[in-house]
């Protein structure tokens, strides 16, 4: 068992973690007389480690994950969640948005196109609210921080809320708030291609261009503001702020997220540093799901499609369960961590 163990940490460290990077980062700004110990050299060196981590890992997963996205276009997710109902679609849509693009945004026009085709509500909310918030690569990238059980916990919670979500959305028969040109929108179906292994290795190369391109800046400011927070804010403001003897900073960290707009490799940073300052588990991740999920561009978006009275059901069901998330994990922190 020892053993296996060993192995695991060996895995979570050196290989997700990249431990051995930031060593090697270490030593190369000493040897050019930083001290990595001070503010600055800590600052320089926790910049580059998780720039370089990320974006590494970044192209590593969306590689692997765009690969498999490929045989999931459009119209055969649409053919797919077409024939499940009831709860059991809401599920199938929630797991579906497991293996879409990285942010909010970009699942706006998939879940237009759902809406269009005259999938149920409920279920296009489902798949609408999983695909920024839960992703494969975030589960490989929470495990390299906070650990395996941490990162299914997230998971599997963040599925938990697309289900509810799009089911209490269906529940409630809002389709008369979806906006007019989307409820009379037909979809065509088009005949999909059969894509050879070079063509798919060709797409899922071109989304790692296309998705690193979007998403650098977001990694560069996150990493930024994580590596301020890690090396010059104070800790014993930021327990106080945000630690165990302020009841409501999983509150505070959830309206936090929603002004920003970042995807999940953007924000990892800044919890990661939050965290090490003290913040409670659950109000770092309830301030990584507010920016992922939430986040003011993509409400605007989402206004384009839906009328306000949906909006702000949408944005009340999601609000609630990541409050209720967060307050979780920070109640059993101590058995996560």
């Amino acid at each position: 068992m020892q053993g296996v163990k060993s192995v695991w940490d060996f895995i979570q460290n050196e290989v997700l973690g990249m431990k051995w990077l930031n060593r090697l980062i270490g030593s190369l700004l000493e040897s050019l007389g930083l001290d990595v110990g001070g503010k600055v050299g800590g600052t320089v060196q926790f910049f580059l480690y998780d720039v370089v981590k990320i974006m590494v890992l970044l192209g590593v997963l969306i590689l692997i994950i765009s690969y498999i996205q490929s045989y999931f276009p459009p119209e055969r997710t649409k053919k797919i969640l077409g024939r499940f109902h009831g709860i059991g679609a809401n599920c199938i849509a929630a797991l579906l948005g497991t293996v879409t693009p990285f942010c909010s945004c970009s699942s706006i026009p998939l879940f237009i196109g759902f809406t269009s085709a005259g999938l149920p509500l409920g279920v296009t909310f489902s798949f609408l609210i999983s695909s920024p918030m839960v992703d494969l690569g975030s589960l490989v990238l929470l495990m390299s921080i906070f650990g395996w059980k941490v990162a299914i916990v997230y998971v599997v919670l963040g599925l938990v809320i697309a289900v509810v979500g799009g089911t209490l959305i269906e529940k409630l028969h809002l389709e008369k708030y979806v906006e007019e040109y989307i409820r009379n929108g037909r979809s065509i179906d088009i005949p999909q291609e059969e894509l050879h292994f070079k063509d798919r290795l060709k797409y899922a190369w071109e989304q790692v261009v296309s998705t690193a391109k979007k998403v650098a800046p977001y990694v560069l400011i996150g990493v930024g503001i994580g590596a301020i927070i890690h090396n010059w804010i104070p800790e014993s403001f930021i327990v106080k702020a945000l630690g165990g003897n302020n009841p409501f900073g999983v509150i505070i960290a959830t309206i936090a997220g929603v002004p920003m707009y970042a995807d999940i490799f953007g924000t990892i940073p800044i919890a990661e540093a939050l965290l090490g300052k003290g913040a409670l588990l659950g109000v770092v991740l309830s301030f990584m799901m507010g920016v992922t999920t939430l986040s003011l561009p993509s409400m605007i978006m989402l206004r384009k499609a839906v009328k306000p009275r949906l909006l702000g059901t949408f944005v009340a069901i999601c609000t609630g369960g990541i409050i209720v998330v967060g307050y979780f994990f920070n109640a059993f922190q101590s058995l996560l961590i």
